[in-house]
């Protein structure tokens, strides 16, 4: 496939023709699962297009956005827990129309022995990943929480180049491990100040980008 073949240009190309042939392509709508807590992981995804949302999430059903995934990247966490065969520890959804293949978890460890480039994509993804953790902690650690809207909204920017957010301010205090109320409140704030604009389940916010 084209699209892959340009984008990952930097993989060997034994390597592209062992994924095309090994891998399986599909496009998952918006707020569709790919990877759910708790499953053994058989497959993981190479993004083609899109944007994921990978999140923790409790029995209420908050969530705490760990990082956000776009085209040329990989789930660090679900390869973490495809080379220990743990069952996964984070929900990966996707957050508008996205392309992925699929590759089997058998293929993972022989491609980082024979494969240099491999071995180094995924040693780099480690450490993007491990630095966005590190970038979550901080912002709930020392953010407070009008900061880390504001922060949510621009890290989704950074990652898609998108300035909206199609969902509910209840959808917005999930992923943000609060209320309702208090993520409707601070928006209101921020629609007053002239920094976003409201309007049912959308928000354009891009006067903060």
């Amino acid at each position: 496939m084209t699209d892959f073949t340009t984008q990952y240009y930097f993989l060997e190309k034994e390597l592209q023709d062992e994924i095309l042939n090994a891998g399986t392509f599909k496009t998952f709508k918006p707020n569709e699962v790919l990877i759910r807590e708790g499953q053994f992981i058989t497959n993981f995804p190479l993004v083609i297009k899109g944007l994921i949302r990978v999140t923790r999430n409790n029995e209420d059903g908050n969530e705490l956005l760990l990082y956000f995934l776009k085209k040329n990247e990989v789930c660090a966490m679900s390869l973490t827990c495809c080379m220990t065969s743990l069952k996964s520890n984070v929900k990966a959804v996707a957050e508008e129309d996205t392309d992925v293949i699929m590759l089997p978890v058998s293929l993972l460890e022989s491609w980082i022995c024979k494969y240099p480039t491999w071995k180094q994509y995924i040693m780099q993804t480690f450490q993007n990943r491990f630095q966005e953790l590190i970038d979550t902690i901080d912002t709930i650690a020392f953010m407070k929480l009008d900061e880390r809207l504001i922060k949510y909204f621009t890290i989704r920017h950074s990652t898609s180049g998108i300035k909206t957010y199609n969902g509910t301010h209840q959808d917005l205090a999930l992923q943000l491990n609060t209320s309702r109320e208090v993520v409707s409140r601070l928006l209101k704030k921020l629609e007053k100040e002239g920094r976003i604009k409201l309007s049912r389940n959308f928000i354009d916010f891009s006067n903060l980008v």
